[in-house]
């Protein structure tokens, strides 16, 4: 598997209309285990450099199911890793968070999601975990697990929302492209 690696160990952070976004990631084997060993470091370093609280494979071209997570509670460093991750349980409680997304840049939209999650993932020494989220960290863990199934915060909004926020995107695709050249 190829790595998207910029210079300084940072992964380039995909910007939708990109396919990989929209694809469902692979479960993790064995034999993936030392490339996922690998990329964590520069998947917390691209997470922190973007000012992001979780950053999904898929993000930066790698489609299997995996993600960190930090969200530096008190701004103390609590990272997280999640490793062919599934909700096993949801409460009927729901939240509404305002979530945004690296992928999608400077757009953010309130997201109904339920208030506590039960969530079995392997952890980066591969062992088997159960945890037990609400809060911030629930909307966090969904919202990261929805990138491993193809799926965007804005798949969560009504459509005219959603177009709208595409064509921001589209705008702001042409204007890079134009200032690169």
């Amino acid at each position: 598997m190829q790595t998207p690696m910029t210079h300084q160990d940072q992964l380039q952070i995909l910007t939708v209309p990109h396919p990989v976004l929209r694809k469902k990631a692979e479960r993790i084997t064995e034999a993936d285990y030392k490339t996922v060993s690998q990329i964590l470091p520069s998947m917390f370093s691209s997470m922190y450099q973007a000012q992001g609280i979780g950053l999904a494979a898929p993000q930066v071209g790698i489609s299997l199911r995996f993600f960190v997570i930090d969200l530096m509670r008190d701004d103390t460093a609590d990272p997280r890793i999640f490793i062919n991750p599934e909700i096993i349980s949801f409460s009927e409680e729901i939240n509404s968070h305002r979530e945004g997304c690296l992928s999608i840049p400077d757009q953010f939209e309130e997201v109904t999601r339920p208030a506590a999650i039960k969530v079995r993932f392997q952890d980066e020494k591969f062992n088997l975990q159960e945890l037990e989220a609400d809060g911030l960290l629930a909307t966090c863990i969904q919202h990261e697990l929805d990138h491993l199934d193809g799926i965007l915060f804005i798949d969560h909004i009504s459509k005219l929302k959603r177009d709208m926020i595409m064509k921001k995107m589209q705008k702001r695709k042409k204007l890079l492209s134009s200032s690169a050249a």
